[in-house]
């Protein structure tokens, strides 16, 4: 079968025997709470070319950025990597693309070339390619925007990607930031890149190094790798992979199966929900590189805070005045030798099991100024809300709070998930070591 237009103009410029890119990812604190993601940085065109930083979303499946003149709304206090760009050169995408009827959620391309005003005639005989692709919307769990597709040559590392297709954005609300989409869908970065690189874009994985919310203190760079890659390193690494669920819904989510959490020696079991999506792409858990906190439904998260604070709780006071201040909880006044219980996750499948290192659930720090200050401990998981009314969408997000310190791959060719216990800093090195 021939490859679609937009497909077909898609070359990647560079040697398709490389196996590996490394990217870096570069941590983001947020100005006004408690939250941090991870960005990517691009150059955009030739002659010249524009930089351009997103940040690095496998919850989503767009590449999007602001574009010149620009209005954020409702943005006062969010962290913006970039400026909005000037892209009076990039082609802007047609009507009759397929890109242009994935962005608008598969409308045929023939409604979207009536609503871009293409004469009757020219639709019958498919001889829309001067029309261009309407704005579309899109939305997050936190915002959204209105932008249009283009086409234009995309750089990172040695790769330069001509008639990239991403959206640019005029409008947005609650997003001053453009994002990477790493998801599933045909307009993500990886799905491009595959389209003509397989050995790239099927497999990507990255490792965050250990989040630190002190805006003063220097973050080292996580590595973003793209293919396979020989691991030279001291470190003796095992992956425990769980298989991706399909959603019939949502098709660009990284969904797996969880059947369980420990808290010390107590396996508390996951309701169905999470451990399958159904018809309606309802359920499962979303591995989102986007989100910061792990958000459990509501069963699951109380049954482990209760069994959490019955093992921590009766050693160390609750700090109750620091979870109204932070919305963290539950949190605790530390004095003398903290122990806290381990936490597991038990995905599906064999020995599927992800014991989490202590600062991934527990951030210890000092609240308060001056001789007031005291160390306090606070549980690094959220309440998602009513088992009830978690429809429409996933049962459960895995944050990259809780990513931490782990390569977490995304083998699309397997269709599994893997996670492996690493030091992302020393990974880091090597990589660049090797590359060298």
């Amino acid at each position: 079968m021939a490859l679609p237009l937009f497909l077909l103009c898609f070359m990647l410029c560079m040697s398709l025997t490389n196996q590996t890119i490394m990217l870096t990812l570069k941590q983001s604190i947020s100005k006004t709470h408690f939250g941090s993601d991870y960005t990517l940085s691009f150059n955009l065109g030739s002659h010249p070319s524009q930089s351009i930083t997103l940040y690095m979303d496998t919850g989503s499946d767009l590449v999007w950025f602001p574009c010149a003149p620009f209005e954020c709304i409702l943005c006062e206090g969010k962290f913006n990597a970039t400026k909005p760009l000037n892209i009076t050169r990039s082609h802007r995408v047609s009507c009759q693309s397929p890109a242009c009827s994935t962005a608008h959620s598969s409308v045929s391309s023939h409604d979207l070339c009536a609503i871009a005003r293409c004469p009757l005639d020219n639709i019958e005989t498919s001889d829309c390619s001067s029309a261009t692709c309407p704005p579309f919307y899109y939305a997050y769990g936190d915002g959204s925007f209105i932008a249009h597709l283009h086409r234009d040559t995309l750089s990172m590392s040695q790769l330069f990607l001509k008639n990239f297709t991403f959206g640019c954005a005029h409008t947005a609300l609650a997003e001053p930031t453009g994002v990477a989409g790493f998801g599933r869908g045909l307009l993500s970065l990886p799905a491009q890149l595959a389209t003509l690189s397989p050995n790239l874009g099927n497999r990507f994985s990255y490792c965050l190094v250990s989040h630190s919310f002190d805006k003063e203190r220097v973050r080292k760079p996580s590595p973003l790798i793209l293919g396979h890659y020989d691991d030279y390193s001291s470190e003796r690494v095992e992956f425990v992979y769980t298989s991706m669920l399909r959603n019939p819904k949502h098709s660009y989510f990284y969904c797996v199966g969880l059947t369980g959490i420990s808290v010390g020696k107590r396996t508390i079991l996951a309701p169905e929900m999470l451990r399958r999506v159904d018809r309606r792409g309802d359920g499962g858990v979303v591995v989102d590189s986007g989100t910061t906190f792990t958000m459990l439904p509501a069963s699951l998260y109380n049954s482990v805070v209760a069994e959490f604070d019955r093992r921590v709780g009766r050693v160390h006071k609750r700090a109750s005045e620091v979870e109204e201040k932070t919305g963290l909880g539950p949190c605790y006044f530390l004095e003398g030798l903290v122990e806290v219980p381990t936490v597991t996750w038990h995905f599906l499948g064999n020995n599927s099991n992800v014991m989490l290192p202590r600062m991934n659930y527990f951030y210890e720090f000092l609240d308060g100024e001056d001789e007031a200050r005291r160390k306090v401990g606070c549980l690094m998981l959220m309440n998602g809300g009513d088992d009830t009314e978690l429809s429409g969408g996933p049962g459960a997000i895995l944050g990259n709070y809780q990513q931490q310190g782990f390569e977490v791959v995304y083998d699309l060719e397997n269709q599994r998930v893997g996670f492996a216990k690493r030091q992302c800093a020393s990974l880091w090195d090597s990589l660049n070591r090797d590359k060298n």
